[in-house]
């Protein structure tokens, strides 16, 4: 590999602050933050606004719209076309 034409990929902390949820894991971005981890070593922070931590569709709090009851109540005021 060619030197000084690679980013850097080294460990970094994400941190979701509305659900109280962080993950230790790999990458490029840089950040001036820092935070230290459980395992006592300090990792740059990067805070984020939502992880699958509070993101609706993983927390099982998702609301799905009732499009069939709509199309139905449709067809029935106006008739379907022939």
């Amino acid at each position: 590999m060619k030197t000084d034409i690679h980013p850097n990929y080294d460990y970094v902390i994400f941190r979701d602050k509305s659900a109280d949820f962080a993950i230790l894991t790999r990458s490029t971005i840089k950040t001036d933050q820092k935070m230290v981890w459980e395992d006592g070593k300090e990792y740059p922070l990067v805070d984020v606004e939502i992880s699958s931590a509070s993101h609706p569709f993983y927390t099982g709090k998702q609301k799905i719209m009732d499009v069939g009851g709509r199309v139905a109540k449709f067809e029935k005021r106006f008739g379907k076309k022939a």
